[in-house]
């Protein structure tokens, strides 16, 4: 049995805990915030995030809290009309043996977080800000803030996209900026036309931004996100911004669209960042997950899927018991690192090339889309939503 030491308690952390405990071991989780929450709005849910959640015990319980949506359309934001849809019916459920729901991001996290604390092996410790690690040939330790000291075979840095842990393994600097603004707020559904109720995710793409929007919290709020290619170079992180600067970005919105961001109110703004991907985050007895290990523009709708992936695949390693566990640190990267490099590599070409387009290309952008039959389109994204050996242990090295 190992004392593995969890940095950040987010939905990466917390689902690492639970991969670890389930595989034998004893687990603390060392949040900085001064309490276990989950901060933002919605989240898309892809199978392969299913995929994970059922192997981590807690499939059932975010399904109970998820809107299970028919469909992905995309709209061309400047003229209202459909280019395509992706049906999420019987035949993508089949295709990819689980469902794809929307749900708000604590609809995730609580979950994940009580079956935390239902583990007798998982200590959860808040307030608890590691500043860097230390590490010798029979142990590793984590560092805090306030000089405090924590002991364990291992250490998972899932910090998040700025990790102090990821500071002091990869030393890469500041996250990449990526010159994307996003605009979010939540409306109540009672304040949305009926009409206008689509149990979907839309994305109104234009040039140079685009609009989503979805049902969350069982269909109470409407999730509302409008993002701009505004070559943003400084980083905010949840600004709070006024109603008219919002609706003042988005020229020659289509009318609905138009609508729908009218009806937005105390509005938030973030500038989008990711990272190049990295070829090696262990080191030693620590390994990075999630975002500390691959950050992600949200086009993909993967970054929480990719790290409850990771949560999955490292507790099956470490499930078996070696005397090197660097050796099944390194085997762990190496059999997540191509799939994540990926997904991030795409969320960025998703950004500049499918949803910002203007003019011709944009003309051309939805001719090709136009001409994709729904099986087309589950072609182009099974590498990604299928993922079924996550929920069969395949690919883990025996």
């Amino acid at each position: 049995m190992l004392q593995v030491l969890i940095v950040g308690g987010g939905i990466g952390g917390l689902a690492a805990a639970l991969a670890l405990n389930r595989a034998g071991h004893r687990v603390v989780v060392l949040e900085r915030n001064p309490e276990f929450t989950e901060l933002g709005a919605g989240i898309q849910l892809a199978p392969n995030a299913f995929h994970a959640l059922d192997r981590l015990g807690v499939g059932d319980r975010v399904r109970r809290r998820a809107v299970f949506i028919d469909e992905l359309r995309f709209m061309d934001g400047t003229t209202d009309e459909q280019v395509t849809s992706l049906p999420l019916g019987a035949g993508y459920r089949e295709r990819f043996g689980n469902p794809y729901v929307v749900v708000h991001r604590s609809d995730l996290f609580q979950p994940l977080l009580a079956a935390c604390r239902e583990a007798r092996t998982i200590v959860l410790h808040s307030d608890s800000r590691v500043v860097g690690y230390g590490q010798d040939g029979t142990g590793v330790w984590a560092v805090l803030a306030d000089g405090r000291e924590f002991h364990g075979d291992v250490l998972v840095g899932a910090d998040g996209i700025r990790s102090a842990i990821r500071r002091q393994l990869v030393g890469d600097g500041e996250p990449r900026v990526s010159g994307h603004t996003i605009y979010r707020c939540l409306i109540p559904m009672e304040r949305v036309p009926p009409e206008l109720r689509w149990n979907c995710v839309t994305l109104w793409a234009g040039p140079a931004w685009h609009v989503v929007h979805y049902p969350v919290a069982g269909g109470q709020h409407l999730n509302l996100a409008a993002t701009r290619d505004d070559n943003a170079t400084a980083v905010v992180s949840g600004r709070p911004v006024d109603d008219a600067h919002v609706r003042g970005q988005f020229a020659g919105l289509s009318p609905t669209p138009r609508k729908l961001l009218g009806l937005g109110a105390d509005w938030r703004t973030w500038v989008l960042c990711d990272r190049d991907p990295v070829p090696q985050w262990a080191d030693g007895r620590v390994v990075l997950l999630g975002d500390a290990a691959h950050p992600m523009l949200q086009y993909a709708a993967q970054g929480a899927c990719q790290a409850l992936e990771d949560a999955v695949v490292l507790g099956d390693l470490l499930a078996a018991p070696s005397h090197d566990v660097p050796q099944q640190l390194r085997d762990f990267v190496a059999l997540r690192q191509d799939r994540t490099a990926r997904a991030q590599l795409v969320a960025r070409r998703m950004g500049s090339r499918l949803y910002h387009p203007a003019h011709r290309s944009a003309l051309a952008r939805n001719r090709l889309l136009r001409a994709f039959s729904a099986t087309d389109l589950y072609d182009q994204i099974a590498w990604l939503h299928d993922a079924r050996e996550i929920g069969e242990r395949v690919g883990v090295p025996q």
